[in-house]
């Protein structure tokens, strides 16, 4: 944790940060409360220690202002000898707790474990708030429904593996919902009542994700003012959720390769050697076998994260999911918006169909969304949907004509695909396309369109 220590009184001051520091923690000193405040404003903390007596200023004074702009920061209020009546009106006032001067090691020792407790406690509230509000958005029951069998052997699959420690890599197109499937298989597991840390590989500089991951020490870089614990000490006892491997810089790969092998791993700038007790999954929508022909990926890697690995169907492969996935979406974002609609005419619903959605479910979501604002009339129609209609078909690029370099397996999947969609019915597509009716049964299940 980091501590913000307020005390005009420099031998104490210095003392007490000495102390916290003992205790495997960041304590950065201030002289007085306006220093103090200013520190707050520049940098974040999780727990403030405040005098009461600062000299001409009111420690009491200090803390309503700490209260004003932190609500949520504990502070621990420093009172002297005889002064408990002041640490209760303190309390009263906001504060978490306080110490009487001059303390014990293990008095400041308490006060610290009650403040680490306090933390967890603040940081599962957040993360279950964020949850909340994705869950009430995303409805992954919605999107891990099992009736579409593209949806369900995949699903299969990752529910068994769920319950073991085994990494798990879950490959995809942007958009088709990676990450609600790995907070899936995390509240599946053993470890569902233990944290779930994301890490966004390619958001960051090669620095800043190495010290996102596994933390650093103070000076170990150009803007590393104070030691940090980085995404695997936070995920401890849990999941640790690396989203777009593929763009994991080569430099960091084999401390990753270290931590999936040993489970062993240094900060930044340390040469201390720390254990991880830590699941692993990663998704990405790289191929990657492609990148290791590239020298962009390790092998090795690869193959550690490879141990359960699956592939999530892109949206235009669920046909059976689609108006499904875009009437939630239209019902969450019509009671966002106060307004009510009776669902997509038919040229809305054609549209919706015959569009190749590259950008799967975040594709979609936006363009509901959209909808939503803009439509005029009490159903959402096609001219409501302004979507790119070259886009359409299997891919999201050109379709494939007879004669190009493709299987013949994808040819045929995109005509079956073709005939259905511009068929009343399956007999009638069958008698076109000369097969019969199990046989088109067959196809379309194996193509998600049932």
């Amino acid at each position: 944790m980091d501590f913000l220590v307020i005390d005009d009184d420099k031998p104490f001051r210095d003392a007490t940060c000495l102390l916290i520091e003992d205790e495997g923690h960041y304590a950065q000193p201030a002289a007085s409360g306006q220093a103090g405040l200013s520190l707050l404003k520049e940098d974040k903390f999780d727990a403030v220690l405040l005098d009461v007596n600062l000299g001409a200023e009111k420690g009491l004074d200090v803390l309503q202002q700490i209260i004003k702009t932190e609500p949520n920061l504990p502070v621990v209020m420093f009172t002297a000898q005889g002064t408990v009546k002041t640490a209760v009106e303190a309390m009263r006032q906001g504060a978490l707790d306080f110490l009487e001067k001059p303390f014990t090691r293990e008095q400041l020792h308490t006060v610290l474990a009650r403040l680490q407790r306090f933390n967890r406690m603040s940081r599962n509230i957040e993360r279950l708030e964020q949850e909340v509000k994705e869950t009430k958005s995303q409805n992954p029951e919605l999107l891990l429904d099992f009736t579409t069998p593209a949806m369900r052997e995949v699903m299969d699959v990752l529910l068994r593996a769920a319950k073991t420690p085994a990494s798990i890599l879950i490959m995809g197109e942007s958009g088709t919902g990676k990450s609600v499937v790995a907070r899936a298989i995390h509240d599946q597991s053993h470890l569902a009542d233990k944290p779930f840390i994301t890490v966004s590989c390619p958001s960051l500089s090669k620095e800043l994700l190495e010290s996102e991951l596994f933390g650093h020490v103070k000076g170990s870089f150009t803007g590393a003012i104070k030691d940090h614990w980085g995404k695997v000490k936070a995920a401890t006892g849990g999941t640790l959720f690396l989203d777009e491997i593929g763009d994991l810089p080569m430099e960091i790969q084999p401390k990753l390769l270290r931590l999936l092998q040993e489970r062993e791993y240094e900060r930044l700038g340390e040469n201390v050697i720390r254990t991880a007790d830590i699941r692993v999954i990663a998704a990405t929508n790289r191929d990657l076998r492609k990148r290791i022909t590239e020298g962009a990926f390790r092998e090795d890697l690869y193959f550690r994260l490879n141990v359960i690995a699956v592939e999530m169907p892109p949206l235009r492969n669920r046909q059976g999911d689609l108006l499904r996935f875009a009437d939630h979406y239209l019902k969450h974002f019509s009671a966002q918006c106060g307004r009510v609609f009776q669902g997509f005419s038919e040229p809305a619903a054609t549209r919706l169909r015959s569009y190749a959605w590259p950008g799967n479910l975040r594709e979609l979501r936006n363009a509901i969304e959209r909808a939503v604002i803009l439509a005029k009339r009490e159903k959402i129609d096609s001219e409501d949907l302004p979507l790119d209609q070259s886009a359409t078909g299997q891919s999201a690029g050109p379709l494939p004509q007879p004669g190009e370099f493709v299987s013949l397996e994808k040819l045929e999947e995109l005509h079956v695909r073709k005939v259905l969609e511009r068929t009343g019915s399956v007999a009638e597509a069958a008698k076109i396309l000369g097969i019969d009716d199990a046989t088109i049964y067959r196809k379309r299940k194996k193509m998600g369109m049932e």
